[in-house]
């Protein structure tokens, strides 16, 4: 059986492939994309289990994280 389409142009919309407003990436991902690659590259025998959360604790005391900035 044949499945009947809810309306003529699709009932999803598709995000165009130049950018589309997605969200925006914070400060935290780009630290942790940043410094997952470069641990990745000094100890790649270490678990990504490993890295991540030598990274995310390291992101406590960053000078980038918001939290560190002074009020």
């Amino acid at each position: 059986m044949a499945k009947a389409a809810s309306s003529a142009s699709g009932s999803k919309s598709k995000k165009s492939a130049t950018g589309g407003g997605g969200k925006k990436v914070t400060a935290y991902q780009r630290y942790m994309k940043r410094e997952l690659a470069r641990l990745k590259e000094e100890k790649p025998d270490t678990p990504h289990k490993e890295r991540f959360k030598e990274v995310a604790q390291s992101w406590a005391s960053h000078p980038d994280n918001p939290k560190n900035k002074p009020e």
